[in-house]
């Protein structure tokens, strides 16, 4: 079998002092990785010399979705007085929101037993009431707000008051008042994301504003899940059931994917969202697309990346453009560079 269909042949050491916990400042002063496969050469630079680099007859894509405060902590409804006369239930828990199934269903992960049936109580008289156990350990809850229903457009804003930003679990650190800004686009605008895409967070408004005067961009909504972090855990990658993520495209963009101008992505939210669009013509829906060597691009012609997890779906959709060989080479030359890696770290750009 081809090592490229092997999950561990996408492993590698990285040690723990390039994970990057916090963005570098100003954003685009981050470290820029430079691969261009015509001539098969590396540079090395900083994020600011970016469009130094695009090649001139190029259309840009960028995801506005808006990550939300999905991360909230409450209390399990106390279920009575024992004969002891001890409260029962009360226990600490927390939820992280991951995304609506329908009007009232959402999928969430839930930290602490619960059962079906169970009522979580959170600030703001917001209440989930557990509905159905998924066997990948997620749950379906139905929220309330002062006994009342809700919708997602509801209960989003309801997290913006009393949610917290789901870092990812790497960062191994609580979220601060910085993160509200650094980990949020400078074009996010619907709320949805419970990750950022985070190949955008480098760019400043001087940066973005010299793009934009430069090259024709489009924008694109995919609404980042928790299982972008989901390490592929089959031993053959084939084996990994993807996840979905909703994503919306306005006909606009989609009238550019028709035509066959270069087109750069930035992001692998990005380039799923596109690649899909090119395989099922679909504007909006659920995009589960798992690009990797044996699944190449069709329309994206180069792509703007983080450094990725190890056997990480996302690790594989970069070596999906450049193979799985050049992209480990390359990610452990940044290693000896000391790059920084993962959602706050530096950024690689394959022409």
């Amino acid at each position: 079998m081809s090592k490229d269909l092997l999950t561990q042949s996408y492993d590698y050491v990285l040690p723990q002092e390039y994970i990057a916990t916090t963005p570098v400042h100003p954003r685009d002063h981050a470290k820029l990785l430079v691969y261009d496969r015509k001539t098969d050469t590396v540079t090395h630079t900083t994020f600011q010399h970016l469009l130094d680099f695009i090649p001139k007859e190029c259309d840009i894509f960028l995801n506005d979705t808006r990550v939300i405060k999905a991360r909230i902590f409450g209390t399990k409804e106390a279920l009575g007085i024992s004969k002891e006369g001890i409260l029962q239930g009360g226990g600490k828990v927390e939820l992280l929101f991951n995304k609506p199934l329908d009007a009232y269903h959402s999928l969430v992960m839930i930290r602490g037993k619960v059962k079906i049936g169970a009522k979580l109580i959170f600030d703001d008289d917001l209440i989930a009431t557990v509905t159905e156990f998924n066997n990948d350990g997620s749950r379906i809850v139905t929220f309330t707000h002062k006994n009342k229903k809700i919708r997602f457009e509801d209960l989003v804003l309801i997290l913006d008051k009393i949610g917290h930003l789901p870092l990812p679990p790497y960062m191994q650190r609580e979220d601060n008042k910085e993160d509200e800004t650094d980990y949020q686009t400078l074009f996010a605008k619907h709320a949805g994301a419970v990750a950022a895409p985070t190949a955008s967070l480098h760019f400043t408004p001087e940066l973005f504003e010299a793009l934009e005067t430069r090259h024709k961009t489009h924008k694109i909504t995919l609404h980042v899940g928790a299982g972008t972090f989901k390490p592929v855990d089959a031993k053959e990658i084939l084996d990994h059931p993807m996840h979905s993520e909703y994503f919306d495209i306005p006909q606009t963009s989609a009238k550019v994917l028709e035509q066959d101008t270069p087109l750069l992505a930035i992001g692998t939210t990005v380039t799923r969202t596109v690649e899909y669009y090119v395989r099922t013509k679909k504007k909006q829906g659920e995009c589960d697309l798992f690009l990797n060597p044996s699944n190449p691009p069709q329309r994206v012609t180069h792509l703007l990346t983080n450094f990725h997890l190890p056997k990480s779906t996302l690790i594989m959709l970069v070596s999906s453009f450049i193979g799985r060989e050049k992209t480990l080479d390359l990610y452990h030359e940044a290693i000896e560079k000391k790059y920084r890696f993962f959602s706050y770290g530096d950024a690689m750009l394959i022409l």
